[in-house]
């Protein structure tokens, strides 16, 4: 594994891991639906991410596919080095491609944490996000189902994903928030929970941090890393190439 962090380090979930992560989103098929089309090139920028370029931050979710990106992280991963972080994220339902529904029913994220367990080969998922807080559940009882998870020893650290700086407050009350993943990037700069995260000792876990590639990688990854020390950018990528190329703009 390569001995410089790319990015550098951050801690994130009790361990030391690079400032650069990967996004697994883009390693499905289309409309973030089935398998990639070239499973071999996938299987390749994982293992590559890890054990060439020294990325130590994978993430996923089990909606990414649905259910394809945990499998492909754990045919190319597993077992996984001790100082690598898989964080996956739970409570988004895909009725069909390109279609998303948040879905925080107790019973279903305890169903759904079971299942990534299951896919992901770990008898804890050492961090995982609560993907979308569902308007029709109160949030303490979505972050409620998390944390009795957490108390059962099937998750290690809770974190939240697309959130405002209310809704962080809200699940401070039921558990520690180990992270918070929002949309950041030069084109989409504002967001108050980046200011409250950094006061409060939060990792900030920018999605997107390329605007869908709108931006050159050098440039935007340089803007988050010098933003704050907080943030921890996830790119994603199903290209070698790029990868290549994502990790030297940080270098």
């Amino acid at each position: 594994m390569s001995a410089a962090a790319p990015g550098g380090l951050i801690a994130i979930a009790g361990k030391q891991i690079s400032r650069l992560g990967l996004g697994t989103m883009r390693l499905t098929g289309p409309g973030t639906w089935g398998w990639p089309e070239d499973r071999a090139t996938a299987t390749r920028v994982l293992r590559e991410a890890v054990h060439v370029h020294g990325i130590t931050h994978i993430d996923t979710a089990d909606a990414y596919g649905p259910h394809t990106a945990e499998s492909l992280i754990h045919a190319a991963l597993h077992p996984y080095p001790p100082e690598l972080l898989v964080a996956t994220k739970v409570g988004m339902i895909r009725p069909a491609p390109n279609s998303w529904r948040p879905f925080g029913h107790p019973e279903y994220l305890r169903i759904a944490v079971d299942a990534s367990l299951s896919r992901l080969g770990v008898e804890q998922l050492a961090l995982c996000y609560l993907h979308r807080v569902a308007p029709d559940i109160p949030l303490e009882d979505q972050v409620g189902a998390l944390r009795g998870l957490q108390l059962a020893g099937k998750i290690g650290h809770i974190g939240l994903s697309k959130v405002g700086v209310d809704q962080i407050r809200a699940a401070e009350k039921e558990t520690t928030v180990a992270a918070v993943q929002n949309y950041l990037n030069r084109d989409e700069p504002s967001d108050p929970a980046l200011d409250y995260c950094g006061r409060m000792g939060i990792p900030y876990v920018p999605y997107r941090p390329l605007n869908a590639g709108a931006l050159p990688a050098p440039a935007a990854l340089a803007w988050l890393l010098d933003l704050a020390p907080h943030i921890a950018p996830i790119p994603g990528t199903s290209s070698p190439g790029h990868l290549r190329a994502l990790v030297n703009a940080v270098h």
